[in-house]
């Protein structure tokens, strides 16, 4: 049997544009992808803290060092310049992986610099 597990988050990052006239995805400073193990074209959830949405789609990689969290195509109309939200993603794992397995988890302040 697989459970889908929540390998990774980046928890409270604020949304810093959000680009209508894209082809979709969001957008990741890569520094922060690294940190939390995510890979280009990866499947994430965002959770917006301020209004409530949920969305899925795919990361693709933003500038290092730019602290960009950045929703583009129709996820744009979902949130807002300024939000806070959480990314999650997944895992498929089998029982004994489950037992042991810990997700990452990257805080992230204001200004989506990492907390260590």
């Amino acid at each position: 049997m697989q459970f889908e597990m929540m390998y990774a988050k980046i928890h409270r990052a604020t949304v810093t544009d959000a680009n209508l006239n894209y082809k979709g995805s969001i957008t990741i400073d890569e520094e922060l992808m690294e940190k939390a193990g995510l890979t280009e074209f990866q499947k994430v959830d965002v959770v917006d803290i301020d209004n409530g949405e949920r969305l899925s789609t795919y990361v693709i990689v933003g500038k290092r060092g730019n602290r960009d969290i950045c929703l583009n195509g129709a996820a744009a109309r979902k949130v807002q310049i300024g939000d806070k939200v959480i990314i999650i993603a997944y895992a498929l794992m089998n029982e004994e992986e489950k037992k042991s397995w810990k997700p990452i988890i990257v805080q992230v302040d204001e200004n989506n610099n990492p907390e260590e």
